[in-house]
């Protein structure tokens, strides 16, 4: 039962980091799952208050995810239509990765630039517009990615202390 509950946790920090950059999947708390199905292994030691604060983190953080955009948004003068425009643009890149991974970055601008165009006529104000969206995108993806490596570090670091516990077929009693 650890071996399983072990895999499906690492499969969950996969899958967070990978959510941290597709908008569709909750990266932290994603990441955050992982951490408890750990903890719930018999080799690992409860430690609830560890499990309480990075759950408040991954909260946090999701919370931000959608605070921060909006903000970048609303600073540079942008619309929805921007940041639906960068959401877009990320599907784009993930779906038809034509310019490689600089088209993580490419294709999200060009969204909000199209998206905010469609939103209003003049041309300089929708540029900057696009700019604030896509800054304040790139800001919630980089604090969700860094959440979601330092779960990741945290797991490893558990399943690596533990690894006796985890696995006494390869490490012996």
């Amino acid at each position: 039962m650890d071996i399983a509950l072990f895999l499906i946790g690492l499969a969950c920090m996969i899958v967070g980091l990978a959510g941290s950059f597709l908008p569709v999947l909750p990266g932290p708390p994603i990441s955050w799952l992982g951490l408890l199905l750990l903890a719930l292994t018999s080799a690992v030691p409860d430690n609830w208050w560890f499990l309480g604060i990075t759950a408040a983190v991954a909260l946090l953080i999701t919370g931000l995810d959608y605070w921060i955009p909006a903000m970048g948004t609303r600073k540079f003068g942008g619309s929805r239509a921007g940041m639906v425009g960068t959401t877009i643009g990320l599907v784009v890149a993930i779906f038809f990765p034509v310019l490689g991974i600089a088209g993580i970055v490419i294709w999200p601008f060009l969204g909000a630039i199209v998206g905010e165009l469609l939103n209003k006529s003049d041309r300089k104000k929708a540029f900057r517009a696009a700019v604030g969206s896509f800054i304040g995108f790139l800001t919630g993806t980089f604090l969700k990615f860094v959440v979601c490596m330092v779960f990741l570090g945290l797991f490893a670091m558990d399943a690596w202390n533990y690894r006796h516990a985890l696995f006494p077929f390869l490490f012996g009693d």
